[in-house]
Formats: structure tokens, sequence, C-alpha cells
């Protein structure tokens, strides 16, 4: 893994290509040659073959896996950062300290009728060093379902959760409980600067808002805002929303999955080894969708980089 300062400076390169708008330096400095450089750089590596990408890469001990696209993305990024490191120190308050990519397991049902509500039966944190590229910690408990306790056995199958481990887990807002406690012991949102991460939007516009108001709780406040790497990825790396799914993005980053599908743990795992990449390869990922007034919102890029707050237990609903 790369050093501390090196971590720190991966996360700081904007998610957008090189242009006039979202470049390290201010919108006056875009007459200044280093600006020609970079694009000049970027139009050579338009023209460079999958081996000359990959050849080039190994030279500066890059990783050299991943579809042509990515690879011409990584290199550019590497060019841009080097450019402009010469050109100016980076700013270093711009990125979290750690990220919490969570991916719920819930109950199902085969063929997801309408009418199912959904019951969150295991909660899963990977907890992210964005500093060391490294996974630091991870936290996983399962959750007994209130509305509907037993499982079907297409919830069985898909997820791995036997209706033994349900049966004696803890109900929900325990479980929220010791995640919290959890959280507090790792200093996040006091001495260290976090955001969560999930895979799309519904694992906390749906299933955690659905089981909050089962367990009649107020919605956490932690959870309010997160990093949706779907449009990261796809933002990012210039690609359709239909190749942002979790086991898409592996393949073409070249990796691939690690562990059981639908474990909700093992599924983190993947999605964090995904964030990690992104910000070998130069991604700021900051937060891009929040939760106002019970719906889903979009986050512009151009909001100022909060980190969530210190995690406290939500009061009972009246």
């Amino acid at each position: 893994m790369t050093s501390d300062t090196r971590g720190r400076q991966r996360c700081r390169i904007s998610d957008q290509e090189t242009n006039g708008k979202n470049s390290t330096a201010s919108s006056n400095d875009f007459s200044d040659p280093v600006y020609k450089e970079i694009a000049i750089t970027n139009g050579y590596i338009n023209r460079m073959t999958r081996e000359e990408l990959r050849s080039k890469l190994a030279e500066f001990k890059l990783e050299t896996r991943g579809v042509k696209d990515v690879l011409k993305k990584r290199l550019k990024n590497y060019y841009k950062k080097q450019k402009l490191m010469q050109k100016e120190a980076i700013n270093g308050d711009s990125c979290y300290d750690y990220i919490c990519v969570v991916d719920f397991e819930a109950t199902c049902e085969e063929g997801n009728p309408p009418e199912f509500v959904h019951e969150i039966i295991e909660f899963p944190i990977v907890l992210l060093n964005t500093r060391t590229l490294e996974i630091e910690d991870t936290f996983q408990q399962y959750v007994k379902p209130e509305i509907n306790p037993k499982l079907s056995n297409f919830c069985i199958s898909l997820t791995g959760i036997t209706q033994d481990i349900v049966d004696k887990a803890d109900t929900f807002p325990q479980v929220l409980q010791n995640v919290i406690e959890w959280m507090r012991q790792r200093e996040l949102g006091t001495k260290y600067s976090y955001s969560m991460l999930t895979d799309g939007s519904w694992d906390m516009s749906k299933f955690l808002n659905i089981q909050c108001r089962i367990s009649r709780i107020k919605y956490p406040s932690f959870a309010k805002k997160w990093i949706n790497i779907r449009k990261s990825y796809g933002n990012f790396y210039k690609v359709p929303r239909n190749q942002t799914k979790l086991t898409i993005m592996l393949e073409k980053l070249g990796m691939n999955y690690d562990g059981r599908p639908h474990s909700g743990l093992d599924d983190s795992k993947n999605i964090a080894r995904i964030a990690i990449r992104m910000l070998q390869d130069g991604c700021e990922l900051r937060v891009n969708e929040r939760m106002h007034a019970g719906q889903l919102m979009t986050v512009s890029s151009a909001a100022p980089l909060e980190g969530a707050p210190a995690p406290q237990m939500p009061r009972y609903r009246n």
C-alpha cells in the first residue's frame, strides 16, 4: 500500500476531466502553460494502445489491470497530478479521513412483490482509511426481523443468512446502538472526518428509511448524506448507468468478486476495493446523495465538502 502522503494526494484530484471549472487551480490560471501540457499529454494518451498504456503504467509502478478506458483515465490522472504538484501545493483538507462502506441485507421474497416490506437482517460496515488506502476495520451484526420474522427460502438461499441466525439476533434499535458505539470508539465525526458510502441509493433511501419507521425511531443523522459509488464510478470513468453494477465495476477494473455474493459484509468489502482503486486512479469520492424530509435528493459536486456528524442514537418516534 501507499504511504500516508501519497494516500492524501490521491484523494485530492477531482473526479472530472481536466478543464477550467474543476482543476485544482483557480479559473484565472487556465492560461498557465501547465494546462496546455496536460491537454497535449491527454491527446497522446488517447492514441495509445492498451499494451502501450499497460507498459507506461508499469513504468510508474501503477496498477495495470482494467479495460482500456480505465487505463487511460488512470494514466491521465497520474500525469495531471504530477504536473499540478509541480505547480503548487495541493490543499490538504479536501478529503474525508475515513469512508464507512455499508451494504445492508434485507428480508425478501422471490419476485419482489410490491407489497412486501423489507426489513434489515444484516448490518455490516467496512472502515476504509483514505490515507493508507486500506480496510482498517469491519463491523457485522445480524438483525431479528419483526414484521416477517420467518425468512423465505429464497432469502435464505440468496443471502446465506439462516433462520437460526436471525432468531438469535438483536432487534434493529439495539443493533443500531451497537453500530453507533462502534463508530464512537473509532472517533468518527469527532477526531476524524468520515462519510458513509453505498452501492446505489436503496440502502439508505429505502432499506434504512423503512426500517426506522418499522422500529419507530427517527432516521439517524449520520446516515442522511452518503457517497453513491455507482454515481461516482459512472461520472469518473464516463460509463453509462447500466455498467455500474458491482460485478461489472469489478470486472472493468480488472478484479474478481472476493467472497460470497449477497453477504452484506463481503459485498461491502468488494465495494471498498472499488473505492480504493478509484482513489488510486485519482477520483475524489465525495457525498453525492442525501435524505431530506424523507425524500432522496442529489448533492451537487459544487456543494461544500462536509463530513458526517458524530453518530448519535436517534430518538423514538411519537
